[in-house]
């Protein structure tokens, strides 16, 4: 079930940035984050340009957010991200609120399109989005910088049905 974060789950989501075997798979540098850095992001989380829930279980427990990011109404897309605490791996909560966002965006947002990228050797990450149906549309070799060595990004995408 997706919801809009709450300062509730701040001490959850700090559980995963401060994980190295999860934000090792992200550009940002959540490990530096605090709860007051936490609890700004989630007041901040949910405008125009971008949409950041939690998933939940059924006793509303925090297992991860997922995102919408650069909203384009002009351009019909938007970008989606996603993570899950240690806990919600495996269980199949990702990929139920991955399909969730996704109606959200193509039936409440109207976007046509939603893609993401995500680090060449996350083939775990690869798995889930194919599964949901994001189509690979290509790679960019050393795109990015990550503690000083460059890695390269897989770029999916979805155009709504």
């Amino acid at each position: 079930m997706l919801r809009h974060l709450e300062e509730k789950d701040a001490p959850l989501m700090l559980e995963w940035m401060h994980d190295d075997e999860i934000n090792c798979n992200f550009q940002a540098d959540f490990a530096a984050s605090t709860m007051e850095s936490v609890l700004h992001f989630i007041n901040n989380s949910f405008n125009d340009e971008h949409k950041n829930f939690a998933f939940v279980d059924e006793n509303d427990e925090y297992l991860g957010t997922i995102s919408l990011k650069n909203i384009s109404h002009k351009n019909g897309n938007a970008e989606y991200a996603i993570v899950t605490r240690k806990k919600a791996q495996g269980t199949g909560a990702a990929m139920k609120a991955t399909l969730e966002v996704l109606r959200y965006a193509f039936e409440e947002l109207k976007l046509h399109k939603v893609y993401l990228n995500v680090l060449e050797e996350n083939v775990r990450a690869q798995k889930l989005y194919e599964k949901c149906g994001f189509v690979y549309e290509g790679t960019a070799v050393d795109a990015v910088r990550i503690n000083g060595e460059y890695r390269t990004l897989k770029w999916y995408g979805m155009i709504s049905r």
